[in-house]
């Protein structure tokens, strides 16, 4: 057999050694720029001007390389959406507002002074030649999510500052092509507010009740994927519709699946996956394609414009930083980071230099079109892409590690809690994803292998039992593969499932056992009795019951339960911060129903550990069975059983399973018992490893009962 490969003329047109070359491209930059300490990103735009059109024409910007490359944008932006913590973003929106005013308002004046008196252009033009700057593209976020601190509050008044100076800069777009066209009237500014109100309320409010219906239909992992590309896309042109740049519409995609893609999952390490694998990279390859360093050399006056463009954006972007820094007193590498991260300009700048460039407003005595901007502009826009990434790449990694660095020390200097060790006791197949995905929500951030999943096997050794035993460990096993955790698969030969289970606990060293209900069965007698009887014997770990009649990313709400004195319990915290976990990773609201003094205690510690949670004060347990009644579709209990508060379990059991098995046979439950002694050497209060999301709280806790 002859190999033969055709078309190999430059441009490569043959699409097997395009995609080759492309992909031989994303995977060497990285490993060659990181021995240099050179952001890969920066690597791969050069890469790009390289092979590109405008470099060694290896390769041409067809269509193939815009949608590919479209598709990475709007990954970027959909991440940012998707990851971006609600509960702080809510907290800290005057501040992302803040921001963005001073992000656009900067480099707009800047912009306007530089092109009106230095360039002499017209007042119109001015002012869409200095929206241009005020915009940025967010493309070293991806860098700054990898190196974990996505969450910290500088990068997440970044991105909701983000959302505001494109849509400004898209809107100022829309006015000035308006007023050119001569059609900005009182139709064109209710038409522009009315689609827009119309388009936010699409995606913000209908989107979420898609996706909750989808993933409650749907469980194959490769629909749920496409699924989310499909809500990317639509997001996308129903921003085109209302007349908005497509890169808000992937934004807003990102912040109504946000509750719907728990951060710890394997739907988000799949979505994070593929884009910083594939769509990402080919987005900067094709921004490097446009690039043109040939055009600096013939023309002063393209240098000039491209000189002023650089102070206007990139001395707008620092100054915006720096104020941003002063008025809500971040640190000195938090306000590196913000002007890291917003200094890019790339896909709103492109945008708005293009349309700018194809009106023509009229034509000169030579016949030449007269352009809204001019080619001097496109050539300069061009060079401002390519050294803002560059700035933008350095300054994001140098800034983002330090910080990283920071919190790692402080998660390191505060941790004096022992190993972690979660198990699950699987049973029954309908059960083991729902519970691994509990487990993936529970733990601590930094828990990457202590992490178990157990089948006992009644010793008579039964061929069936060990051939269903292996496959329910598989089937775990793969599952939290899927979202890049290690579960460690344990089979265990016993004549009692109790014992056999207890038995790990002490040879493993467990500290938190998830034990799942048949959904059907729910919280039968018999399981009562060899809860009591069996696994609660053991007094130093936590026991969680799990009921899992839907999926734990369509939870909109959790009714979170405690009884009087239930803070005493010794595992009570460590039990909490369980809790914590899950409104964190998930996006879920809490609603607390507990005694005042309780309510107390968690208000201050919410302070310092920061998630979207209510307090309801809960006097008598009558209370809490009416609230648990009354739960509704998409919500679910979490219930703190409590020795201290409830005298004893035996009394209060007898109560449970009628309540459970009659009221929420369609919701989720989870029934958590908190150790009740401490382990031997067990610090004084037993707290959750270092997840980098709570390392404070214990530290708040113990200042609360010092």
């Amino acid at each position: 057999m002859i190999l033969s490969i055709h078309n190999l003329s430059l441009p490569i047109e043959d699409p097997v050694l395009k995609f080759l070359l492309v992909l031989i491209i994303i995977l060497a930059a990285p490993l060659l720029l990181n021995k240099i300490k050179v952001p890969h990103l920066l690597g791969l735009i050069i890469a790009g001007a390289i092979i590109g059109p405008n470099g060694f024409n290896v390769l041409a910007r067809d269509s193939s390389i815009v949608v590919t490359g479209t598709t990475g944008l709007l990954y970027i932006m959909f991440l940012a959406g998707l990851e971006i913590d609600m509960g702080d973003f809510k907290k800290n929106k005057w501040k992302s507002l803040g921001y963005g005013a001073y992000a656009f308002i900067f480099p707009f004046i800047l912009g306007f002074l530089g092109s009106y008196y230095l360039l002499g252009f017209s007042s119109l033009t001015s002012v869409l030649f200095a929206s241009l700057f005020s915009s940025q593209t967010l493309i070293t976020y991806p860098l700054v999510s990898k190196l974990g601190i996505a969450k910290n509050r500088a990068v997440n008044i970044t991105v909701g500052g983000t959302m505001i100076t494109d849509i400004a800069t898209l809107l100022v777009l829309a006015v000035v092509v308006g007023m050119v066209q001569g059609d900005v009237g009182t139709s064109f500014w209710v038409k522009l507010l009315v689609s827009f109100i119309l388009f936010s309320l699409i995606v913000l409010m209908i989107f979420p009740i898609i996706g909750r219906w989808f993933f409650k239909k749907v469980s194959d992992k490769i629909s749920q994927y496409i699924f989310v590309l499909v809500m990317i896309y639509l997001a996308a042109l129903l921003a085109e519709l209302a007349g908005i740049e497509a890169i808000i519409g992937a934004f807003f995609a990102g912040l109504a699946l946000n509750r719907l893609i728990p951060h710890a999952s394997s739907l988000m390490n799949r979505v994070e996956f593929v884009g910083n694998a594939i769509f990402i990279p080919f987005f900067l390859i094709s921004v490097g394609m446009l690039i043109d360093f040939t055009v600096f050399f013939k023309s002063f006056e393209t240098i000039k414009v491209a000189l002023i463009m650089l102070v206007a954006s990139i001395g707008g972007k620092y100054i915006s930083a720096v104020i941003t820094q002063k008025t809500f007193k971040f640190t000195k590498e938090e306000g590196k980071l913000i002007f890291g991260l917003s200094s890019a300009s790339a896909a709103a700048t492109l945008a708005t230099v293009m349309v700018g460039y194809n009106i023509i407003l009229s034509e000169s005595e030579t016949g030449e079109p007269v352009r809204l901007l001019n080619e001097h502009v496109l050539n300069g826009s061009i060079l401002l892409i390519l050294i803002s990434c560059t700035i933008s790449s350095f300054i994001s990694m140098s800034s983002a590690q330090k910080i990283a660095e920071i919190d790692n020390e402080d998660t390191v200097s505060g941790n004096n809690h022992e190993e972690e060790n979660i198990l699950l006791a699987i049973n029954y197949e309908e059960t083991v994803e729902r519970m691994v995905n509990l487990g993936i929500l529970i733990k601590a951030h930094s828990n990457t292998e202590d992490f178990f999943a157990l089948n006992v096997i009644n010793e008579d050794k039964n061929e069936s039992s060990v051939k269903n035993a292996e496959k329910l460990l598989h089937l775990a096993t793969d599952i939290a593969a899927s979202a890049d955790l290690k579960l460690k698969p344990l089979k265990r030969y016993d004549n009692d499932v109790i014992n056999g289970v207890n038995n790990v606990i002490k040879e493993q060293k467990i500290t938190d056992l998830i034990v799942g209900l048949e959904i059907e069965k729910g919280f039968s007698p018999s399981f009562s009795f060899n809860l009591y009887n069996g696994y609660l014997q053991n007094d130093d770990v936590n026991i969680f019951v799990y009921h899992a009649a839907q999926p734990l990313s369509t939870i909109k709400k959790y009714a979170v339960m405690i009884p009087e004195n239930a803070h005493k319990e010794a595992g009570f915290f460590h039990s909490l911060l369980r809790v914590w976990n899950i409104a964190r990773n998930s996006g879920a609201t809490l609603i607390f129903y507990a005694p005042e003094n309780i309510v107390g205690i968690l208000q201050k510690i919410i302070r310092k550990a920061n998630i979207e949670a209510e307090f309801i004060i809960m006097n008598t347990w009558k209370d809490g069975e009416k609230t648990a009644a009354k739960l509704k579709e998409d919500e679910a209990l979490i219930l703190f059983m409590a020795k201290r508060g409830m005298q004893s379990y035996v009394p209060r059991m007898r109560l449970i399973p009628e309540l459970l098995n009659k009221s929420l046979k369609n919701n989720n439950y989870l029934l958590i018992f908190p150790y009740s002694e401490y382990a031997q050497n067990d610090a004084e209060i037993r707290s959750v490893g270092n997840h980098d999301d709570f390392m404070e709280i214990g530290n708040v806790i113990k200042r609360i009962f010092k």
